[in-house]
């Protein structure tokens, strides 16, 4: 009898195995078929896309990422004309149509910024955008180039960018506050920024510079990519604070000196790829940008671009700038 029931048993316990194994397989399948249709549904909107927003007829530069978060979201970031990057925590995306909204930053209005779309084909995206004021602007973007280097650059020979007295390679983006004065390159106010009148693509950058207390500044690289300079001694490291690659990349340690203090920076740029040693420290090492940053001259992320130094935040000095580019 109890060899009878123990073959009961056993039977009941190998039915319901099997049961769980053929539904747990059954529902792997139906997940497995669930990511299928998802990706092939909104596969060709992921990605980086470089934006141009027309503004009454200035055009001016943006940038959005779009990924898969899990099973079925799509998130990303977002950088508008200005600021730093943004995270979204949700983008919808039917039937080739995207849409998203993101808390104001740097605006004085409380309402989100809102952002539609429409998918064109797999490298093109247009649509509108409404700022917090209310205003709305259309917009386009295009993928962004991957940038990938498929060997490593030969260095051509340094060029001075300023031989300390005149700022005949540069040019103001506005009226001019910027003189060479004692081997100086300065902006004694806030005023325009100021950009090389030659572009470069890869290139080798040093550059020393000096601020007054809470003054704040910026090199960007091609005109694109702000490594930040700002009064920043004894906090935290930060991708909004001296060395870091505005909102994406946050140095490694905080190097910054005293205000007053002359300072450094040498910056390697190839392709997404940077380096950036300050006052003699690694602080990031060979990372890479994902997109342009707020302030940016364009979004033309595939071409050369200037050197540009800001200087609408503050009293800022430079001296001693000297780039080598890849031949």
């Amino acid at each position: 009898m109890l060899k009878i029931y123990g073959r009961f048993l056993k039977s009941i316990f190998l039915n319901s195995f099997l049961t769980i194994v053929i539904f747990i397989s059954t529902t792997i399948k139906v997940n497995a078929s669930d990511l299928t249709s998802l990706k092939s549904d909104s596969v060709t909107i992921q990605g980086r896309w470089d934006m141009t927003v027309d503004m009454d007829g200035k055009m001016a530069p943006s940038w959005l990422e779009i990924r898969h978060s899990g099973l079925h979201m799509l998130v990303g970031a977002f950088v508008g004309t200005g600021g730093s990057a943004r995270p979204i925590s949700r983008i919808n995306f039917v039937d080739g149509k995207m849409s998203f909204s993101i808390p104001p930053q740097w605006d004085h209005e409380e309402s989100d910024l809102s952002v539609e779309g429409t998918l064109k084909d797999d490298d093109n995206l247009a649509g509108m955008i409404t700022l917090p004021n209310g205003k709305s602007y259309s917009w386009t973007a295009k993928r962004a180039p991957l940038l990938k280097q498929t060997a490593e650059p030969v260095w051509g020979k340094p060029i001075h960018l300023f031989d300390g007295n005149n700022l005949n390679a540069w040019h103001a983006m506005g009226e001019n506050q910027w003189l060479a004065e004692s081997g100086v390159m300065k902006s004694p106010r806030s005023g325009s920024n100021l950009v090389t009148n030659q572009s470069f693509k890869d290139f080798k950058l040093h550059i020393e510079f000096r601020y007054p207390a809470e003054s704040n500044s910026g090199v960007y690289l091609r005109g694109r990519y702000e490594v930040q300079v700002i009064d920043s001694k004894g906090l935290e490291p930060s991708n909004v604070l001296l060395g870091g690659v505005y909102g994406f990349l946050t140095p490694s340690e905080m190097v910054a000196r005293a205000p007053g203090e002359w300072q450094s920076f040498d910056i390697t740029l190839v392709g997404r790829l940077v380096t950036i040693i300050a006052n003699g420290k690694m602080i990031i090492c060979n990372e890479t940008i994902p997109g342009i940053t707020g302030g940016a001259i364009d979004s033309n992320e595939g071409e050369a671009g200037p050197i540009l130094l800001q200087g609408d935040h503050g009293p800022i000095d430079f001296r001693n700038i000297i780039i080598t580019p890849a031949k």
